[in-house]
């Protein structure tokens, strides 16, 4: 479902130019879950980014479910996104004047599903990380944890096929955690969806089925 082949993407850094991601290679079947650690500025986030289509490689191709990515226009891409992946980042980027439940839905806004059924949907999905009750309370009323949940409950409104999770658990303590990597299993082995999980964290790398490593922009096996 992905092939990223030999791809490599630069950026200067001082006028030096610096290999954040160099020549990787890498594959993953419809349904894996896959890992990918290593160390800060190791390249992770820029190679999630190179997977997902946030950005374009300098050189390789980028292939998800038979598309290569670098060869559509950025609105064919967009809507590609839309429908066949989701992202978790860093950051859970609310929408501040938007409640939960609005800021779960607001990657439908292009979906063709009735009002009603996004509300319930996103309603479901917060009871599903523990939040039912903070479904009409603004980022601002909620906690940086909680902030960071209803970011994760976004990523299944539009039921993806591949997420794409950047250190999803960063803001969650030791339970919620391991609330949301169960979570995160279930909708793997029930539903099907790949997941891609760049972490720090050997602990959650471990729940993954496979896991990789990342080294001076470099890809191999853990």
């Amino acid at each position: 479902m992905i092939e990223l082949r030999d791809v490599l993407k630069t950026y200067k850094t001082g006028g030096q130019p610096i290999k954040a991601v160099d020549n990787v290679s890498f594959q993953a079947a419809k349904g894996e879950f896959v890992a990918i650690m290593g160390h800060s500025g190791s390249g992770k986030t820029t190679l999630l980014n190179l997977m997902g289509g946030l950005a374009r490689p300098d050189s390789g191709s980028v292939v998800i479910d038979g598309i290569d990515l670098i060869s559509i226009s950025d609105s064919v891409l967009s809507e590609f996104r839309n429908k066949k992946m989701s992202f978790i980042f860093q950051f859970a980027s609310l929408i501040p004047t938007l409640t939960s439940v609005e800021n779960i839905m607001l990657p439908s806004v292009f979906s063709r599903e009735s009002g009603s059924n996004l509300r319930a949907a996103a309603c479901e999905l917060l009871e599903m990380v523990g939040l039912a009750d903070k479904m009409n309370s603004y980022p601002s009323q909620l906690s940086g944890g909680q902030q960071r949940r209803v970011a994760i409950a976004r990523a299944f409104i539009n039921n993806p096929e591949i997420i794409f999770a950047d250190e999803p658990t960063g803001d969650l303590d030791e339970d919620a955690e391991a609330e949301i990597i169960k979570l995160f299993k279930t909708m793997n082995k029930e539903k099907g969806i790949t997941f891609i999980m760049v972490t720090h964290s050997s602990s959650i790398a471990n729940e993954a089925g496979r896991v990789m490593r990342m080294h001076n922009g470099r890809l191999g096996n853990a």
